[in-house]
C-alpha cells in the first residue's frame, strides 16, 4: 500500500514539471481498502493539477463501504479528478474470485456522475490474454456500460452516450472537438435519430469523417422482409 502511494506521488509529481496529463489506471482490484484513488485527489491538490488528472478502472469503490466512498466522492469532486470506467474489461475481470453473490465490479458510475464528476467509458483491452472480444467499437462499450449500472432511463442512456463522445474528449482536454462552427469536421455519422436510439441499435456508421474528408463508408442496414401484409423492408427504426 505505501509503494503504491509513493508511486502516485511520483508520477504525479513528474506530470506537474512537465506539464503533462495524468491518466493513471488506479485500484483495478476487488480489494475495498485499495484505495489509491484518495491519493491521486490529494496529488491533484496539492500539486495543482486539479482537471487534469484522470483516474481509470477504480473498481475497489465497487466493494468500498458506502461511509467511506461519501466522503470520497466529494474530495475527487474538489479536486476535479476525472474517470474513465471500462465497462466490458470490468464485467469480466472483476469478481472472479466470487462465488454466489457475484460482484459486478464496476465502478460507481450513477453516484460519480451524481457528484458533478466527468465519467467517460474505455475500451481498454481490445485484443490480449485479457480480453479477446473487443473490437473497439464504443457503442457496445456504452451498452455494456448502461446495463451493468443499471442507466436505463432516457437521460441515463443519454449519459452513456456522452461517456463515449463528449467528457472522453474533455478529459483528454482535445482542441477543436464539437459540431460548430470553427472546429475539426471529425465526426462518424450513425445510422440513428438520436443517442437512445443508438445504443439501442448499435447503429451503423455509416461515414467517418476526418478534417471533413469521408474515410469511411458503410452502407445502410435495411432488412427485406417476406412476410404477407407487411412492408418489404425495415430498417427497425423507430
Amino acid at each position: 500500500m505505501q509503494d503504491g502511494a509513493q508511486s502516485v506521488k511520483l508520477l504525479c509529481e513528474i506530470a506537474a514539471e512537465r506539464g503533462l496529463l495524468v491518466d493513471m489506471h488506479c485500484d483495478e482490484s476487488d480489494d475495498p481498502l485499495s484505495r489509491h484513488v484518495e491519493t491521486l485527489a490529494f496529488e491533484a491538490q496539492r500539486l495543482g493539477l486539479q482537471n487534469r488528472i484522470v483516474g481509470s478502472h477504480l473498481t475497489s469503490m465497487h466493494s468500498m463501504d458506502n461511509y467511506y466512498v461519501s466522503k470520497l466522492l466529494p474530495l475527487m469532486k474538489e479536486a476535479g479528478v476525472g474517470v474513465v470506467a471500462n465497462p466490458l474489461i470490468n464485467i469480466t475481470l472483476q469478481g472472479r474470485h466470487d462465488t454466489y453473490p457475484k460482484r459486478r465490479g464496476m465502478t460507481r458510475v450513477p453516484e460519480q456522475l451524481a457528484h458533478g464528476l466527468t465519467v467517460a467509458f474505455g475500451q481498454d483491452c481490445v485484443m490480449d490474454p485479457w480480453y479477446s472480444l473487443g473490437s473497439g467499437d464504443m457503442l457496445e462499450v456504452a451498452s455494456m456500460g448502461l446495463h451493468v449500472a443499471q442507466m436505463t432511463s432516457q437521460s441515463a442512456m443519454r449519459q452513456c452516450f456522452d461517456a463515449v463522445t463528449v467528457n472522453p474528449a474533455k478529459l483528454m482536454h482535445l482542441k477543436g472537438y464539437g459540431i460548430e462552427k470553427g472546429c475539426h469536421a471529425d465526426f462518424v455519422l450513425l445510422q440513428a435519430r438520436d443517442p437512445v436510439e443508438a445504443l439501442r441499435l448499435r447503429a451503423v456508421r455509416l461515414k467517418v469523417f476526418k478534417r471533413g474528408k469521408v474515410i469511411a463508408e458503410t452502407a445502410p442496414t435495411v432488412s427485406r422482409l417476406s412476410l404477407p401484409e407487411r412492408p418489404a423492408t425495415t430498417s427497425w427504426q423507430i
